[in-house]
This record gives C-alpha cells, sequence and structure tokens, in this order.
C-alpha cells in the first residue's frame, strides 16, 4: 500500500507534459542508483532496497538494506499504512487532518527461503516480535536472518485488529514476478480519532479503524 501522487506531485510543478518529464529525469537522477539486480523489477517493488534511511522499521535497523513490506490481506496493509498516517498527526499536533489521498494497493507473488514467527518454535517469543513500539529484537533477528540467507519472514500484523499475517521479504530475489499481479486506488482520509480507507469505485469497500485499534491494539 503506497502512496500515489508521485505524478500529480511534479505535475502541480510544471506546464506542461514535456517540462514535467524534464522534472521527473533531473528527480530520477538524484535518487541512489539502483543496486544490481533491480534492473527488472516494476519501480513499486525495487524502490524499498533503493535506499538506507536513517530511521528504522520493524525488520530494518537504521542504514540497514532494504525490506519491502506486504500483507496476506487487503485489511492488513490498509491497516499498516492507517497506523503510519495517524503516527504522523499524532507526531504533530497543529496539523490539521489529512484529506483523502490515493494510495495504490498492490499484490505481488513472492517464495523463498522463509521463517514463520507465528508459528513453533519462534511463536514461543511472539511478545518480542508483536512489540508496539520497540522494534529492537525484530531487527536483530531480521540481521541474524540475512546472514542464514533468508529471504521472507512471515509475521502477526500488531496494526490489524484481527491480527493477520504479514510478509518482510528482505531481498528483491524474493519476488516471483517482476511486476504486480494486480494494482487499485484506495482514497485514505485520516483525524487523530480514526482512518477512514475506500475504494476509489461507487458502493465499493471501505474499511475504518479507530485510534484505540491502530495505537493500543
Amino acid at each position: 500500500m503506497v502512496e500515489a501522487q508521485h505524478t500529480a506531485s511534479t505535475m502541480r510543478l510544471a506546464a506542461g507534459v514535456a517540462e514535467q518529464a524534464q522534472l521527473e529525469s533531473i528527480l530520477e537522477a538524484s535518487k541512489p542508483a539502483l543496486p544490481a539486480g533491480l534492473e527488472r523489477l516494476h519501480y513499486l517493488l525495487a524502490t524499498p532496497f533503493r535506499y538506507r534511511p536513517p530511521s528504522g522499521s520493524r525488520f530494518r535497523g537504521p542504514f540497514d538494506a532494504g525490506v519491502w513490506y506486504g500483507a496476506e490481506e487487503l485489511r492488513t496493509a490498509l491497516a499498516e499504512k492507517s497506523y503510519w498516517q495517524l503516527k504522523f498527526l499524532l507526531d504533530s499536533p497543529a496539523t490539521p487532518a489529512l484529506r483523502p489521498v490515493p494510495h495504490t494497493a498492490l499484490s505481488a507473488a513472492a517464495r523463498g527461503a522463509s521463517i514463520d514467527l507465528t508459528a513453533k518454535p519462534l511463536s514461543r517469543d511472539r511478545a518480542q516480535w508483536t512489540l508496539r513500539g520497540d522494534y529492537g529484537p525484530a531487527q536483530v533477528l531480521a540481521r541474524l536472518a540475512r546472514e542464514a540467507r533468508i529471504e521472507i519472514i512471515r509475521y502477526e500484523s500488531v496494526r490489524d485488529p484481527q491480527r493477520a499475517a504479514c510478509a518482510a521479504l528482505l531481498t528483491p530475489a524474493a519476488f516471483a514476478k517482476p511486476a504486480p499481479l494486480a494494482e487499485e486506488t484506495w482514497f485514505i482520509a485520516a483525524g487523530r480519532a480514526r482512518v477512514s480507507c475506500a475504494r476509489d469505485v461507487r458502493g465499493g469497500p471501505a474499511y475504518e479503524f479507530t485510534t484505540r485499534q491502530l495505537i493500543e491494539g
């Protein structure tokens, strides 16, 4: 689940399609070079492996190699994305509620050497893998998994109220196909009490997550 404003952002700054293409080219040149092996992948699959940001995530420590996060259920992906929208608001009290923003929901196929934190024996340490704000134990596990050439970590979502499973791909080699299998557009609007998600079709599905569900579980 990724924000879908990459084209709209540059379109607002350009006088026409030629100028927008030039701006996109300048932006692309300013980014880190694609690591070897990513050329075959669609940009929505390759992008997380292109950067080593200073902020960490559940299975990626600061400046560690990239991780692509997915969920087995659409609802779970929406809950995970909604958490970060809500966290942004809670961390910036003066920011007004976020109006509906288009996001791309994409599905991908993956395969490779994996571990499952929801199954024994690793599930015995569930308390460590499901910490809501401390990613330290999970990051240590991910580093050990890389050393053991593990490619995929299956784990329990702590944002989805139904606790469905997610997957962290530690390497782009885990993608079974070079492009997404399907894409669809969703709009996500966030307030400090709840986050609402709706499909971009009339009468389409919708989900809503409260602050208590996303923050406290």
